[in-house]
């Protein structure tokens, strides 16, 4: 218990010391920049990202699952799209009503965009997605093609060994 409180301290104590480094950074070398980048992601416009959420993939017989940990998200805000054979995530997190600028958030505020390659033969027409208490679940199919199938096999008819 000690070791995972001691292991818990040191990650949050780390993880401070990054943002606070990234923020400075980003402080000097970008007067006015919109976020401070937590991941050193950004989009191609130049939009600099806070917050990328955690994605968990697994998978079954039947369907690649994606799990997504997206908390303060609503479903209005996100986007999910299928683009060159990529799963997108994007959407908002955003701070709370009357939340000073002068304050030094530990959470991870912004313009989030995020993407998954997607393995070939997914029937990527039939994906679903549901959010819940934030956490997004999609579920995307495996082709008929590419579901494992039981192959018979024919018993041969025994023949007769020939002595030598």
């Amino acid at each position: 218990m000690f070791d995972t409180m001691l292991s818990r301290d040191m990650r949050q104590t780390l993880d401070h010391f990054r943002r606070t480094v990234d923020q400075l950074f980003d402080n000097f070398y970008s007067s006015g920049s919109r976020l401070t980048t937590a991941n050193g992601g950004g989009g191609q416009d130049g939009t600099q990202y806070a917050f990328t959420p955690v994605i968990e993939p697994g998978w079954n017989e039947n369907e690649l699952l994606l799990r997504a940990i997206v908390p303060g998200v609503t479903q209005d805000i996100l986007k999910v799209s299928v683009q060159s054979n990529q799963l997108i995530l994007e959407g908002e997190r955003k701070a709370p009503e009357g939340w000073t600028s002068g304050a030094y958030p530990q959470i991870a505020y912004g313009t989030f965009y995020a993407s998954v390659p997607l393995p070939q033969n997914l029937d990527v027409d039939q994906i679903k997605c549901q959010l819940h208490d934030g956490v997004l679940d999609v579920r995307i199919p495996v082709a008929e093609e590419m579901k494992p199938r039981q192959i018979p096999i024919e018993s041969a008819k025994s023949q007769k060994a020939i002595a030598a």
